[in-house]
């Protein structure tokens, strides 16, 4: 049978039309090749934003856009324990920074492909890339090499790796079609899928910090990015986290840091250990390793403060490019080696003007300041300043005394 037509297929997606497998697999071989032209991939697009798809569809969608490059491949044993986590995006999100390294730490493995931030939200590479030699780029073998190793990496999307979401990402920015439930889960699946995962956590984000604002849009993108991805073969589930607080204290990449390795050491805010806590204890569940979700969060508890994911952490650091003495200063709490801001700190610190409790920390507006600073950017591509951010002094529900700093920039 030959091939359905690109324009064909763009006007049956016009029409509402449920696209089959072979159709989606010939318009994403033709974006990948290029015989799909910008304008038609910006139609194909418009019209997948205004008519939807079938869960079907979007299933075929992302295995299509999995199979559009490289896939990486793990020893059949490993199967069951092959895990990942991703998080929908918000304000000091360094999640990933301790819970990797926990992960590893408990016998699982964990191939995170991550990426930048981009916007008011910030970017698991952009704080890594903070520390001096560590590098996100690496090829497939590399790959291997390190999560044999040390069981765990964090790196960025090759250019061998699931091509087709990055065009579609490209023109999705300038088509007006980011928010398009289905070309988000294929775009987050795909790459998911492209790790062969047995099991996979979403923290999907909803508040004023959050790209998903109210709990209706977050309980939509979690049920069809779980479905998709279950149909993808993948172990998932999803929690929904507020995001109208910042996590943590630390705002900015290379505080981040410094507040992810307080994690590793058991200590910091309690915010981070508890979600740290959470996902992990969840794919140790998935994965079979405990009896339940909440066994599984003693147990990630227990690495964080026994030193074992921090020595996971130190691991990694040196797989991935850190000299030894810089990977192990960091993990003994010398923060000498990361970058540090010009203009900081103390003498513009902000006091609080009455006594009270905090009521509120507007997690989007401290964002936006950092990204005045430097720590984000506007548009892909642009560099940032790992060194600057903002530390609050204080959590959401702290009984504050007039005269106390709640931050300093």
């Amino acid at each position: 049978m030959a091939a359905t037509p690109v324009p064909e297929i763009i006007a049956l997606k016009r029409d509402g039309k449920e696209l089959s497998k072979e159709q989606i697999g010939t318009f994403l071989r033709g974006v990948v090749d290029e015989t799909v032209q910008d304008s038609q991939l910006g139609a194909f697009l418009m019209a997948t934003f205004l008519r939807g798809m079938s869960d079907k569809e979007t299933v075929e969608l992302t295995n299509a856009m999995t199979t559009s490059g490289e896939v990486l491949h793990w020893p059949a044993e490993w199967k069951a324990i092959t895990v990942d986590k991703h998080s929908t995006g918000g304000v000091g999100d360094k999640i990933s920074l301790p819970l990797v390294p926990a992960l590893a730490a408990c016998g699982l493995k964990v191939p995170m492909i991550s990426g930048r931030g981009l916007g008011h939200t910030g970017g698991t590479l952009d704080k890594l890339e903070s520390i001096p030699g560590f590098n996100v780029m690496q090829t497939s073998v590399e790959m291997t090499n390190i999560i044999n190793d040390v069981g765990c990496f964090i790196v960025g999307q090759t250019a061998t790796l699931v091509p087709a979401d990055r065009i579609m990402y490209a023109h999705r920015d300038v088509t007006g079609t980011v928010s398009s439930i289905p070309l988000i889960c294929g775009s987050i699946i795909s790459k998911k899928a492209a790790e062969t995962l047995g099991a996979l956590i979403l923290d999907v984000k909803v508040g004023k910090g959050a790209v998903m604002k109210s709990s209706q849009e977050a309980e939509d993108l979690a049920r069809n990015l779980v479905n998709v991805s279950n149909g993808m073969g993948i172990n998932t589930k999803a929690i929904m986290s507020r995001m109208d607080h910042p996590i943590g204290l630390a705002i900015g990449n290379a505080l981040e840091v410094i507040e992810s390795l307080q994690c590793l050491q058991g200590k910091g805010p309690k915010s981070l250990r508890t979600l740290v806590s959470t996902l992990g204890g969840h794919l140790l569940h998935s994965t079979h390793k405990c009896k339940s979700p909440e066994e599984g969060i003693e147990i990630i508890s227990e690495v964080l403060s026994n030193g074992k994911a921090l020595e996971k952490f130190r691991q990694m650091l040196k797989a991935q490019g850190v000299e030894e003495n810089v990977a192990n200063r960091l993990c003994s709490s010398d923060m000498t080696d990361l970058p540090k801001a010009k203009h900081t700190t103390d003498d513009i610190a902000i006091f609080i003007p009455i006594a009270g409790y905090v009521s509120d920390i507007d997690s989007y507006a401290c964002a936006v300041i950092c990204n005045k600073l430097g720590a984000g950017r506007t548009k892909a591509g642009e560099a940032v300043d790992h060194a600057v951010g903002m530390v609050l002094c204080v959590a959401y529900g702290d009984r504050i005394e007039k005269g106390m700093t709640w931050s300093c920039c």
